[in-house]
């Protein structure tokens, strides 16, 4: 589940799953740069304030989409009922079903009535605004790297092929994967497991 709730970064996702993964390299690049003081650069290519906001969007839109539909489901009266298990299993569900719509599929964990009219709908909207804002934000981010001029190697570059980096950037994602969604899965299939 936290695989899928990364964006399918590591295994499983083609398309959304590279160009995820390139937003959180431009993003490992920025934040490596803020901590040299130097301006980032990425394959050549100078990172500005427009490329970061593209790269939130590709970042964030799916983890809002699923935390906020998660908190939405939770908060209804009548949710318990589209359940066959309570507690922390039952949460379990209801945080998988909403993972997958805002990563994935839309596949539920067995058990969970996914087929009733506000799952439908909800699902069905947050499965579009997570296919099509991340990937206009790629888009975007895609030409305005494509039109800037590429400045030369200097002894300031970030190197992005050495050991360093990869554990930067393996840091970096655990981090935003952490902070994102540790605090859900503490309540679900954290507490599922200890208790």
């Amino acid at each position: 589940m936290f695989l899928m709730m990364l964006g399918e970064i590591v295994y499983g996702g083609v398309g959304c799953g590279l160009y995820g993964m390139i937003a959180f390299v431009i993003l490992t690049v920025f934040i490596a740069g803020l901590m040299v003081g130097r301006t980032p650069e990425y394959l050549g290519k100078k990172i500005g304030s427009f490329d970061m906001k593209m790269v939130c969007l590709i970042i964030l839109t799916p983890v809002l989409c699923l935390l906020i539909g998660t908190a939405a489901m939770v908060m209804l009266p009548h949710a318990e009922k589209w359940l066959t298990n309570s507690g922390a299993h039952g949460f379990s569900e209801i945080l998988y079903a909403f993972a997958s719509m805002a990563n994935n599929n839309g596949s539920a964990f067995a058990g969970m009535n996914a087929n009733t009219p506000w799952t439908n709908v909800v699902g069905g909207s947050i499965m579009l605004l997570v296919r099509f804002i991340p990937m206009f934000a790629t888009l975007g981010l895609a030409g305005s790297l494509g039109k800037k001029k590429i400045v030369p190697h200097s002894d300031g570059t970030l190197a992005t092929n050495n050991a360093m980096f990869i554990g930067l950037l393996i840091a970096v994602i655990l981090i935003i994967g952490a902070l994102s969604f540790f605090p859900a899965l503490a309540l679900g299939p954290i507490a599922e497991y200890v208790g």
